[in-house]
């Protein structure tokens, strides 16, 4: 089997929200080979580049009669990838993804071990703000989540019915570990968690 298939079966067996970049393809041929392929594969129109380095294979949705767009927070965690960062959404990106807001945000906006920076693609930007890693190192990015979101609300705002639609959301194996991964956040954020995983 030649490189370009090996690579082409790849994309294929990704979930269809995938976005990925020329390293997910390096246990396979080296970068050059990789590059060219995915280049070749945007040519023929089997994949699309969103932007330079980042490529999606888009669903065709049927019932709108259009390619389904990249998902943001897709793209935004193979930004991290290339860049070997870790990040965590926060803010009304937070709230959004963990549906305790319907607002889609205008800014996309992850905290991170890595630099500040800016990304922009089919008019969405995504912000990159750097911060100490013991906001999110050792935690899994759901805990990560969970807490840069109570911190969104805010001290003073948080309400029960944000606290049992968490209680709700999270699974028990999830709950443990914000328990055990939330003890490096303030104080006052670690009194909402226990009171999310409360049984």
């Amino acid at each position: 089997m030649n490189y370009k298939q090996e690579i082409l079966n790849r994309i294929e067996n990704f979930n269809s929200n995938k976005v990925f970049i020329a390293t997910d393809f390096f246990d396979i041929a080296g970068y050059e080979t990789v590059r060219s392929t995915l280049n070749r594969l945007v040519e023929d129109k089997v994949i699309i580049r969103i932007m330079k380095g980042f490529y999606y294979k888009p669903k065709y949705i049927k019932l709108i009669g259009e390619y389904e767009a990249p998902s943001v927070n897709e793209v935004a965690n193979a930004i991290a990838r290339k860049y070997n960062w870790t990040i965590a959404p926060s803010g009304n990106t937070a709230l959004n993804l963990l549906g305790l807001s319907n607002q889609v945000p205008a800014q996309w906006t992850y905290i991170s071990d890595g630099r500040y920076a800016n990304f922009s693609f089919n008019n969405a930007i995504i912000e990159f703000k750097s911060r100490k890693n013991g906001d999110i190192s050792k935690m899994s990015t759901l805990t990560a989540m969970v807490i840069q979101s109570i911190k969104a609300i805010g001290k003073d705002k948080i309400t029960s019915k944000h606290i049992e639609y968490l209680r709700g959301k999270l699974s028990e194996k999830e709950k443990s570990e914000l328990l055990i991964d939330g003890k490096a956040t303030s104080a006052w954020v670690y009194e909402i968690i226990k009171k999310i995983s409360e049984e």
